[in-house]
């Protein structure tokens, strides 16, 4: 069968404008296009759709990541296609990519196979510049924050206590810990530094959280670079740095339009990671399409105990945005991994790997249905060599927790393929349910973090040194206990160790270090060995990438 790539430069596309007025109703005075296959939608025109009525707002999720593949963006793509194909009025939501997974090991954010966004190239490569103004506008800030040091430092800022880092949207190790200022006088004052990776900046989780543009340079304007001697904080708008900063992400902030293979509409704004930060889509665009559609289809980073927790306690706790119903996404072969079976022999029938390994799925359909409570659906990626001794096995352990299971094809057949899974979402819409968050506003910062890790991950302790325990304690102090807590921990697995597969308990969540995002309004835990800036691997998908008789190739 034909790769990604050549499917989606095999695909007959039609205008985004047409899209945009057939499927949606949006005129094209309404766009600012790139090309003819992508656009923004304007922020004035959205403005005008307030008052209307939302749609049903359905979440994609999964198992806990492996490497043999579970392809949530590729349901949730489908899922989408399908509910057009049925009848229904769908439109989906989705993550930009960033250029570090397209050129390390991960892959793109456009699905796969017949389930795909297009310009399938343009969206996992620059698009239309989004990532590239978050760079710019976060970088400005740390270049301002060194500036002023160097003239003098009026504010008082204590070099040791600097918070803020640059960015960069790409793999590289080499620049997580650095000196900078190096050469003399003239070019500052020399520190340590390092560079955390674009989707990891407080900037992304800002611009994915801004209800307005306002709202956005509010936000920035809160951001917290560092602290004082006498440990004040000093923020971007004490460095008058938000104004010029909303500048850079005026055009960015509008949500970009795009299409299904099957020229259906598709959202895809804003990227930060869910291993790292939120791990969600814009909430602009999330709002407007819940206002321009039926059912709004969209998803939250690697697995429920990540992307789903953080979707819930971070977004919709902060928007009043919530999932009428759930998909969990899973395949055989990861399953079988979860079982203890190495990725070469997932695709062999192992009943009894299958049955150790159901824990993880079972894990992850109790916490969306019980602690969650959101009415879900297991979604079976079906491929040749899964048999139906499997499928069987799968079904009976998932009725034991009330939830159906369904076999999908999208990937090979498009929407047609997913259409029992739109059936079975449909009806799951129209059952009364009421979603909740894991932990209270009004609880402490360490009972939120202690929440989610033995209600989620089945801990049964969180740990941390000393230092870091007084680090929580005073942003506990100084007011910011009502901020959501955003874990950032390996997405391999519950435990904070990407070793431990299937469904681990009693483990032991240990916090490494606390930062504060005070505009975004949150605190990032970090916990295990998980990094901000990741490494490319021994061979990065950038081997393979290359252009050919004007075609690029070797994109997924």
């Amino acid at each position: 069968m034909a790769s990604d790539i050549e499917i989606a430069q095999a695909a007959k596309l039609q205008r985004i404008s047409r899209v945009a007025l057939d499927k949606l109703g949006i005129a094209e005075e309404h766009l600012q296009p790139y090309g003819h296959y992508k656009a923004k939608v304007s922020l004035k025109f959205l403005d005008t759709l307030r008052g209307r009525a939302d749609g049903k707002l359905i979440l994609v999720t999964a198992i806990s990541p492996t490497p043999a593949g579970e392809g949530k963006t590729t349901t949730t793509v489908g899922l989408g296609d399908a509910l057009n194909h049925i009848g229904k009025k769908a439109i989906i939501c989705l993550r930009e990519p960033s250029l570090g997974p397209v050129f390390g090991m991960k892959g793109g954010a456009a699905g796969g196979g017949y389930a795909q966004i297009v310009p399938m190239e343009d969206i996992n490569l620059h698009f239309t510049g989004d990532f590239s103004a978050i760079a710019l506008a976060n970088n400005l800030l740390a270049a301002m924050l060194d500036n002023h040091i160097s003239h003098g430092n009026e504010l008082g800022i204590d070099a040791r206590r600097i918070q803020w880092k640059r960015v960069m949207d790409m793999n590289d190790r080499a620049l997580r810990d650095v000196v900078i200022a190096l050469g003399g006088t003239a070019n500052g004052y020399p520190r340590e530094d390092g560079f955390d990776i674009v989707v990891a900046s407080e900037v992304m989780a800002i611009f994915c959280l801004a209800t307005s543009l306002d709202d956005l340079r509010q936000r920035l304007g809160n951001i917290v670079v560092g602290y004082t001697r006498e440990q004040k904080p000093v923020r971007a708008r004490d460095l008058k740095a938000h104004g010029a900063m909303t500048v850079l992400l005026k055009d960015a902030l509008a949500p970009n339009l795009v299409q299904t293979l099957e020229n259906n509409p598709a959202f895809v704004h804003g990227g930060p990671f869910a291993n790292i930060a939120h791990g969600c889509n814009s909430v602009l665009a999330t709002q407007s399409a819940l206002k321009l559609a039926d059912y709004v289809v969209t998803e939250a980073g690697f697995g429920a105990d990540l992307g789903a927790e953080k979707f819930l306690d971070i977004k919709c706790r902060k928007t009043g945005l919530r999932p009428a119903a759930a998909v969990i996404v899973a395949t055989m072969r990861a399953l079988k991994y979860h079982g203890g079976v190495d990725v070469k022999d997932v695709s062999k029938e192992n009943l009894a790997a299958l049955e150790k390994g159901l824990v993880n799925l079972e894990r992850h359909v109790e916490n969306v249905s019980r602690v969650y409570g959101i009415p879900c659906v297991v979604s079976i990626n079906k491929f040749t060599f899964d048999t139906d001794a499997e499928l069987k096995l799968v079904t009976e352990r998932m009725r034991a927790l009330g939830a159906q299971v369904v076999t999908a094809s999208h990937w090979g057949e498009g929407g047609k393929g997913a259409a029992e899974l739109a059936k079975i979402v449909v009806g799951l819409c129209d059952k009364p349910s009421t979603p909740a968050f894991v932990y209270e506003d009004a609880d402490p910062l360490w009972e939120k973090i202690t929440k989610i890790a033995t209600k989620i991950y089945r801990a049964g302790a969180v740990t941390a040194d000393a230092r870091v325990r007084a680090q929580i304690q005073k942003l506990q102090d100084d007011g910011y206990g009502r901020f959501p807590v955003c874990v950032a921990k390996t997405q391999s697995s519950f435990s904070t160790n990407a070793a431990t597969r299937g469904a681990p308990n009693d483990h032991a969540v240990n916090i490494r270090e606390v930062r504060l995002a005070a505009g975004a309004e949150f605190v990032v835990m970090i916990c295990g060995d998980i990094m901000t800036m990741p490494g490319l691997p021994k061979t990065p998908s950038a081997e393979k990438i290359d252009l050919v008789d004007g075609k690029v190739v070797g994109l997924f």
